[in-house]
């Protein structure tokens, strides 16, 4: 071999050799925002009032008792943040604390539907209490609770198509000390038209998932509901599949897409942004030294039915929720840790 080949050859083989070791930089950027003020919060509802101001409602607030063996309380503290002088305020408090709530703006105003309730007998049960928000009264008044045959629970998977607000899965009971059994996840899909305030009665097909799903991702992209994520019956047995219901064939009911989510992760935040959606964080991470919190963010492409990883959380979280605004991805609070370990962290990611 001569020498211009056999240093061709060798620039080559070094070119190649080096390649597995070059990571493209991750897409997206984080900003970290002004704390939650006054209370670390978890397992609570993110909402968008408007295209200037997020609110955060419910959840659990950590305790200073530490003989008790939950050491949080569950809350129904309303907080508005305003995107423009990045500052919290209060709203009027609601009236049930609720933990996990099942909750969606329409047309300016938050409906609340049910969720987990305060403690009882060391475990949270469902609470079928509903109201809505009026930012502009700064009232809650009464709407009919959820009914019986529609499965009172918390952590549904929320969508808003047309004015009524969907609610797919959840849960029907979380113990919080052993020998309470496991948790309790139901696969029931409801509806709730805002323009009447009535619950529907869905068509069969579309009033059940394939598979029962709790602290799952919800969104809706044009006239399609998405669930994306989750578990069942337990924090480990975390799900990647993401189910899809035509709004506007019902009758059809719901399709496991092909498309799986690349890290399957429940108790993750989810929101869409035009035609994707972006799945943060979540519970379940058997890997060493993760507190049991996954820290990856993946964005679905609806149209193309393909997932891709973006840049991580900078604190990995589960037990929030996100909200798409402005093109950005608001995530405030969260747990640190597997079960619960609220913190006041906010922060916006820009994909």
């Amino acid at each position: 071999m001569n020498l211009p080949t056999l240093l061709s050859t060798l620039l080559f083989a070094t070119t190649t050799l080096s390649l597995p070791n070059k990571k493209p930089n991750p897409k997206g950027k984080w900003q970290t925002l002004p704390s939650i003020s006054n209370f670390p919060r978890q397992e609570h509802v993110t909402l968008a009032l408007s295209p200037s101001s997020l609110a955060i409602f419910g959840g659990i607030l950590p305790t200073n008792d530490s003989s008790s063996p939950i050491p949080y309380l569950t809350t129904n503290l309303l907080q508005i943040y305003s995107l423009t002088n990045q500052t919290w305020t209060f709203g009027a408090p609601a009236p049930v604390a609720l933990n996990h709530p099942n909750a969606a703006v329409v047309n300016g105003k938050i409906y609340l539907l049910g969720g987990l309730g305060e403690l009882d007998n060391w475990a949270w049960r469902p609470s079928p209490l509903s109201f809505v928000y009026d930012p502009a009264t700064n009232n809650w008044s009464d709407l009919p609770p959820v009914p019986a045959n529609e499965t009172p629970r918390g952590s549904a998977a929320m969508g808003v198509h047309n004015g009524v607000i969907y609610l797919a899965g959840g849960l029907t009971l979380l113990p919080l000390v052993p020998g309470l059994g496991p948790q309790q996840t139901t696969d029931v899909v409801s509806a709730f038209d805002t323009k009447t305030n009535t619950w529907v009665t869905l068509p069969e097909k579309a009033r059940r998932l394939p598979e029962g799903r709790d602290h799952a991702g919800g969104a809706v992209y044009k006239d399609k509901f998405y669930v994306l994520g989750g578990r069942r019956n337990g924090q480990d047995n975390v799900k990647d599949t993401v189910f899809e219901l035509d709004l506007g064939r019902l009758s059809k009911g719901w399709v496991l897409k092909k498309g799986r989510m690349p890290t399957p992760r429940g108790g993750l935040a989810a929101a869409r942004v035009g035609g994707k959606v972006y799945t943060l964080g979540g519970e379940g991470n058997k890997v060493n030294g993760t507190e049991g919190v996954f820290p990856q963010v993946e964005v679905y492409e609806v149209q193309r039915d393909k997932w891709e990883r973006l840049r991580d959380m900078e604190v990995p979280r589960h037990g929030t929720s996100a909200v798409g605004v402005g093109g950005g991805l608001y995530v405030p609070g969260g747990g640190i840790k597997q079960g619960g370990a609220p913190v006041d962290r906010f922060d916006v990611f820009w994909p």
